[in-house]
């Protein structure tokens, strides 16, 4: 490829953005909202984990991006369509009775956002030097939880502050001034030799290929594992009352601190990753996580320790994070390698989407102290029974170094 068609990787900290702002809004600023206007933490963690379920669903609709327009076309559609419904959920009232739509659109919303980070992969592969892919990875990881926090911290300051519908212009505003970015990424064209059937029959080969491979049989599993799955994060506005926590240190501590906290985990857990290796980085920063879950709960419950529980929690994530894209790739291999990953990075949203809902019922059964426990003790069960399995495929040496 022609040097000059390459870009710089750090753009991409900024063309995904508009994606983690949109998960940020309905995963930070929602759950509040809802619970002051009357839902139900359960209500609230429902409404939130099916939004966040249409990340596991994303693969069905992934080739679409590559056979239809060019990809910077399908990037400026994902972030208008993107700060549409964003801004539609800033200015419908929240109402208990309305449970349904309102849970629909904020499902809408979320597959809006899917297409903003679509078409990223691709021009990741395509329009990133090969001895800068990693880098890219990083900066698109740290600009996805970074946007995340700028959603949900921002977006929340700015509810306590003035209201509603100033948060869905500033942050429609903010979306589009970053993706203005993509002007400067090279565009690629559509794949005409290919056809929406042949792309879904690859996925399905691929698959069952996969599934015939001891390891990367176990890999599927793994991420399917609630294992750093992060649930609380979807609720830590909505449980901040029992720590009694200010609405300005809510927004400060679950947005901008986050984000930041965050994008360092996840260069860190990078760094680990190429110097442990994968599964040291994934198993070991995901016993980590469940270990500083545990502490939360045990701890005091005053606004200091709720400081403390949730940047320590952001920063895991982000260190989970960097290892999943590490074990992501690896599972991938050098073969139909965009399929692949679309199909693995579907898969590990499930155990965010199952373990967010289970969350919600245990808050509203048995309080935030146990709601903690049993997402500390479910991980610390299955990191060992991974650990264990792991332990079995390097023994009968089925663990190979590369995947081709």
């Amino acid at each position: 490829m022609n040097q000059q068609s390459y870009t710089k990787p750090y753009y991409f900290f900024f063309l995904v953005l508009p994606y983690g702002i949109s998960i940020g809004f309905a995963t930070v600023v929602l759950p509040y909202l809802l619970t002051q206007k009357g839902f139900t933490v359960a209500q609230a963690a429902s409404i939130v984990a099916i939004g966040v379920s249409s990340n596991i669903w994303r693969f069905l609709w992934a080739p679409i991006a590559d056979i239809t327009l060019s990809l910077r076309k399908w990037y400026w559609i994902g972030v208008s369509a993107c700060t549409a419904t964003l801004l539609i959920l800033c200015l419908i009232p929240y109402n208990t009775k309305q449970i349904l739509l309102l849970t629909a659109i904020v499902f809408l919303s979320q597959v809006a956002a899917t297409f903003v980070v679509l078409p990223l992969g691709g021009l990741m592969a395509l329009r990133v030097a090969p001895t800068k892919k990693g880098r890219a990875g990083g900066w698109y990881q740290a600009g996805n939880l970074g946007g995340v926090g700028l959603g949900g911290g921002a977006g929340l300051w700015l509810a306590n502050n003035y209201n509603l519908t100033v948060v869905g212009i500033v942050l429609c505003l903010l979306c589009i001034a970053v993706a203005l970015v993509i002007t400067q990424v090279a565009d690629v064209k559509r794949e005409k030799t290919s056809t929406l059937l042949l792309e879904i029959g690859v996925m399905g080969t691929e698959l069952l290929r996969m599934i015939k491979v001891p390891i990367l049989l176990f890999v599927l599993l793994l991420i399917c594992m609630p294992i750093g799955t992060a649930g609380i994060a979807n609720l830590w506005s909505a449980v901040a009352n029992d720590w009694h926590a200010s609405p300005n240190t809510i927004a400060l501590v679950t947005g901008a601190l986050s984000g930041v906290v965050s994008a360092l985990g996840c260069v860190a857990g990078g760094w680990i990753a190429d110097k442990k290796g994968v599964w040291w980085a994934y198993l070991g920063s995901g016993g980590l996580f469940a270990l500083i879950t545990l502490a939360m709960a045990l701890l005091p419950y005053k606004s200091e320790f709720y400081i403390f529980g949730v940047l320590s929690y952001a920063l895991c994530y982000g260190l989970i994070n960097a290892a999943f894209s590490a074990l992501a790739l690896y599972a991938t291999g050098t073969k139909l390698a965009a399929t692949k990953y679309a199909m693995i990075s579907s898969l590990a949203n499930i155990p965010v989407v199952y373990i967010t809902y289970i969350d919600g019922l245990v808050h509203d059964k048995y309080g935030s102290k146990y709601m903690l426990v049993v997402e500390a003790v479910v991980a610390l069960v299955f990191v060992v029974v991974a650990v264990l399995v792991l332990q079995s495929l390097f023994a009968k040496k089925l663990v190979p170094k590369i995947i081709e």
